[in-house]
């Protein structure tokens, strides 16, 4: 082969290969830039969100997360860590006997409902982690500057003894819910029976 055919094929190696990346490059470009993709929450999730996302997630949660709780599951932990639930996670993920929170209905993915999908059988490192840190297009927010650590360890071990909570632990959380629910009640049925607001 003389030196003309080696360029030739060379520049057709060459052409072919910015063509195999420019092909797919422009693609994906319209994909995104035209509204093609899913970024509604009712919209069924794109194929990395639950393959390549989470196995970066378990990843990351494996390399980073504590062995060990620095303070014990006893009852005044977990008493504490009910009432910090109440007032952070409640909302999205429920309470012992509650229905699914109206909010958590819109959301994609749905968050679990964390005492009936219980993470009891998670290291408590990695619920600490997933706490602290956030989880990326999940909506699930990170509270490292909103709680101390005692309090996300704390909240950590209530979830992780989830399934054995003492009673009184537990009153804590159903009372705190139902108090919430009746509040909720009587204010939409006053602002039912105040009538549509003037603007």
């Amino acid at each position: 082969m003389c030196d003309c055919e080696v360029r030739m094929v060379s520049r057709k190696l060459i052409v072919g290969l910015l063509i195999g990346l420019a092909v797919p490059a422009l693609s994906i470009g319209i994909y995104f830039g035209f509204g093609f993709a899913p970024v509604a929450t009712t919209d069924a999730p794109m194929w990395f969100e639950s393959t390549l996302a989470k196995a970066a997630l378990r990843s990351r949660i494996h390399r980073e997360m504590p062995t060990r709780a620095p303070i014990p599951a006893d009852t005044p932990n977990l008493a504490a860590g009910a009432k910090t639930y109440q007032v952070h996670c409640a909302t999205c993920h429920g309470a012992p006997g509650a229905v699914a929170p109206a909010v958590s209905q819109g959301m994609s993915p749905a968050p679990p409902q964390l005492f009936v999908k219980m993470v009891t059988d998670d290291p408590v490192g990695e619920t600490y982690w997933k706490t602290k840190n956030g989880i990326r297009m999940t909506g699930m927010p990170a509270f490292r500057k909103v709680l101390s650590e005692i309090e996300i360890w704390q909240v950590s071990l209530l979830l992780r003894h989830a399934d054995e909570i003492p009673d009184g632990v537990k009153e804590t959380l159903v009372g705190n819910t139902h108090s919430c629910a009746a509040a909720d009640g009587v204010s939409s049925s006053n602002r039912r029976s105040a009538g549509p607001a003037v603007e």
